[in-house]
C-alpha cells in the first residue's frame, strides 16, 4: 500500500498501521481516510499530504 507524507511535519501515514489515535484501523488506505482526518502530529489537513517516493 502507498504511504503518504505530511508536507508540514514529515509524519508518514502507513496504511499497514492505520492511526489508532483517531480510530483508523490497520489496513486503511490513505484514500479511504475521512476528508476531515488530520495529521496526528501537527494537525495538518489531509490535502497537505503527498505520496512518498
Amino acid at each position: 500500500m502507498k504511504k503518504y507524507k505530511c508536507s508540514v511535519c514529515g509524519y508518514v501515514y502507513d496504511p499497514e498501521v492505520g492511526d489508532p489515535n483517531q480510530e483508523i484501523p490497520p489496513g486503511t488506505p490513505f484514500e479511504k481516510l475521512p476528508n476531515n482526518w488530520t495529521c496526528p502530529i501537527c494537525g495538518a489537513a489531509k490535502n497537505d499530504f503527498v505520496l512518498e517516493d
